[in-house]
């Protein structure tokens, strides 16, 4: 049995990537080599813990848009991953509203605790 048809692609396969967190226009932005590829935008909202502790910041991520020169090579599979990382990093939870983003976490379970439906 071929299993490497049932594998997942690298989460990332470029080098060289940035993504900065721009709160003023709602969006975390990348770039490679300083060059605009794309971004994921967001909308954050504080609601009440599930277990009724502290509240909980979510971070909605809306939209996926990346540059059409650079579309169906990998590029917002790295930006949601960088995305989705840091944002665990920083102990934030999310609501999927972008289908993209969507599709990723059906994709990739590992995330799936990250999830908050708001």
């Amino acid at each position: 049995m071929d299993t490497a048809s049932t594998q997942q692609p690298e989460k990332i396969v470029h080098e060289r990537l940035a993504v900065t967190r721009d709160p003023d226009r709602g969006r975390f932005e990348m770039r490679q080599d300083g060059r605009f590829i794309g971004f994921l935008g967001y909308t954050q909202d504080e609601v009440p813990a599930a277990d009724g502790g502290e509240d909980e910041t979510v971070v909605r991520l809306q939209h996926t848009i990346i540059d059409e020169a650079h579309s169906r090579q990998g590029y917002a599979r790295a930006l949601v991953t960088i995305v989705l990382d840091r944002l665990r990093a920083e102990g934030e939870k999310v609501s999927p509203e972008c289908s993209y983003v969507e599709d990723y976490l059906r994709r990739y379970p590992e995330y799936r605790d990250m999830v908050r439906e708001v």
